[in-house]
């Protein structure tokens, strides 16, 4: 096989339910086309960290891409490179968004982390929102959709603060400190001191602001602060294609991926979009159909499972998956026939339908289909029924090691090639020379 085609169903692990008679959405679904293609291939359950760990999709697309934990340069940096935002190495980026919040004895407590708001109010009070600069940190506001944005600091900045949203309603904010370990830091001490005023000086400001005025008096909450999360500061790190020697594509939407996919070299294309998941994921893998001549590897992703998790509805994820399934078989044939094309189909972390929390740390199924993959008799596709696959149990980067084995492009262990060891084979090496010395030429350049 010559290429791979991952299917990324976000969100689409899930707890069961006494509404769903002790299932899972995913297991209460009728999924022929999903079940279809682990009947015909090799499964197993994936955790792209530890097994309890609660991920969001920024870190586990990490792992999926084949990245260590060390490259990740935290969702704020990640959003920002997403918006078109420039950033320094020494810039720290942190996710931020407006919220309704009240002063009680002294302290700031959440009233509503996203409040309704009309886009007249957002833009009034994004246009109030001050740039400052304190101390030697400039601190500015950067929007990017709706009530949601990035802080950019620059100075004598770093990314090891703590959040101060807890993502709850009702419940106090965090307190902005350093990280433990970066406690005597001068550059850390400084970024929570002038993020902390910062914070103070937006919910003062906004909270005069003549929008929230007006909102008071029709009986809404106010749009009168700013809560903040995931700072992050980007590295310098090798592309997708300099560890893994393939030509990657992300077909998905928004800034996150798009700023994930710039870092890590792997291009981007904004995928088709629709209200309804069926025709979202049916679009998205015509246009990987058309994109494989100029490829390798193309991730093909879809939020809506996700979505519909938040949504706390089981029985809404199990329609949203039902429709996914549908969209799929009408599609998915041409890529199944195809002798050169290893199909996947996972997702990058659990989100329960139900209960407080945001994501959860159980393991997602996983299956894989192509010539030479093994055929394990597991006969349905879901988080139960794919644990006792041929596959057993995959963990963070290894996915993107199977790959390379089913593209027949894994390196023995041991091998050195490059002067960097790859996991790929044949590695873009120097040819020998006659003349004593490296020509410079690679294994790609004809001879």
């Amino acid at each position: 096989m010559k290429k791979c085609l991952l299917i990324l169903l976000d969100g689409l692990g899930d707890r069961s339910f006494l509404s769903l008679e002790h299932r899972t959405p995913l297991q209460a679904a009728y999924t022929p086309a999903l079940d279809a293609i682990a009947r015909s291939g090799a499964s197993g359950l994936y955790h792209a960290a530890s097994l309890g760990q609660a991920l969001p999709s920024e870190n586990a697309h990490f792992a999926i891409f084949g990245f260590d934990p060390d490259d990740f340069p935290g969702r704020g940096a990640l959003e920002a490179l997403g918006a078109g935002v420039a950033l320094s190495e020494n810039d720290v980026a942190l996710l931020a968004h407006l919220a309704s919040l009240k002063e009680d004895k002294g302290f700031l407590f959440t009233r509503r982390d996203t409040p309704a708001a009309s886009p007249a109010e957002i833009e009034a009070i994004l246009s109030a929102l001050p740039e400052k600069r304190i101390g030697e940190v400039r601190i500015r506001f950067h929007p990017i959709k709706g009530l949601f944005g990035v802080l950019i600091l620059q100075g004598n900045v770093s990314p090891y603060v703590t959040d101060t949203n807890h993502m709850t309603d009702g419940w106090p904010l965090m307190a902005v400190a350093p990280w433990q370990p970066h406690a005597r830091d001068n550059a850390a001490r400084e970024t929570s001191k002038a993020l902390s005023r910062y914070l103070i000086d937006v919910y003062r400001h906004l909270d005069a602001h003549s929008v929230n005025a007006e909102r008071r008096r029709r009986g809404n909450d106010s749009i009168n602060g700013l809560v903040t999360q995931r700072a992050g500061r980007i590295k310098t790190i090798s592309s997708f294609s300099e560890r893994y020697g393939l030509k990657g594509l992300s077909i998905s939407s928004g800034a996150l991926f798009k700023g994930m996919c710039g870092y890590l070299g792997l291009d981007f294309l904004r995928g088709r979009e629709s209200d309804n998941p069926e025709e979202e994921i049916a679009g998205r893998l015509v246009q990987a159909r058309d994109a494989f001549d100029d490829y390798d590897f193309i991730h093909v992703h879809t939020k809506t499972p996700d979505e519909a998790a938040h949504k706390k509805d089981p029985l809404l994820k199990k329609s949203v998956i039902e429709a996914l399934d549908r969209g799929i078989s009408r599609t998915i044939g041409p890529f199944l026939a195809d002798p050169d094309m290893l199909v996947i189909v996972t997702s990058d972390h659990s989100t329960p339908s139900e209960g407080p929390l945001i994501h959860s740390g159980e393991p997602v199924p996983l299956t894989m289909h192509g010539c030479g993959v093994r055929q394990d008799g597991v006969q349905t596709f879901d988080e139960v029924a794919c644990a006792p696959g041929a596959l057993g149990m995959v963990r963070g980067k290894e996915i993107m090691y199977l790959v390379l084995n089913y593209l027949n492009r894994a390196k023995l262990v041991g091998i050195m090639d490059t002067p960097v060891d790859q996991p790929f084979w044949p590695g873009l090496y120097d040819w020998f020379s006659l003349k004593g010395e490296n020509s410079g030429a690679t294994e790609d350049t004809d001879p």
